[in-house]
């Protein structure tokens, strides 16, 4: 006795997809290496060596030459920015905040469960 199953036409085009999709990708890594054997790395030798010889001269790096760094007349000095803020400690901060915190206004009524 034969059994004899259908396989969906959905699934018949899934497969045949999925085949098609592998099939390029294996003939992707084929044609991806320019030839199957492999070769070693052979580095070339350099004819130049190090020696000592003089450093460069300076430069600086403000304006072109030296002594080219000038002040405007629109400058100010930092002090006329106005004081420097005083950072405030963190114990005063938690402290004013449970404060605010004791003083805010409650709720009046407080539901323990509200619907089922």
């Amino acid at each position: 006795m034969v059994c004899e199953t259908k396989v969906p036409n959905a699934m018949k085009t899934t497969m045949l997809v999925l085949f098609i999709l592998c099939s390029a990708l294996a003939f992707g890594q084929l044609a991806g290496s320019a030839s199957p054997n492999a070769q070693p790395l052979q580095m070339t030798g350099n004819p130049q060596h190090a020696q000592q010889h003089d450093m460069a001269t300076e430069s600086p790096l403000v304006g072109g030459r030296p002594n080219t760094y000038t002040v405007y007349s629109g400058e100010r000095p930092l002090w006329e920015f106005g004081p420097v803020s005083e950072p405030v400690p963190l114990g005063d901060v938690a402290r004013e905040y449970r404060k605010q915190k004791m003083n805010a206004k409650k709720a009046e009524f407080v539901f323990e469960k509200q619907g089922s």
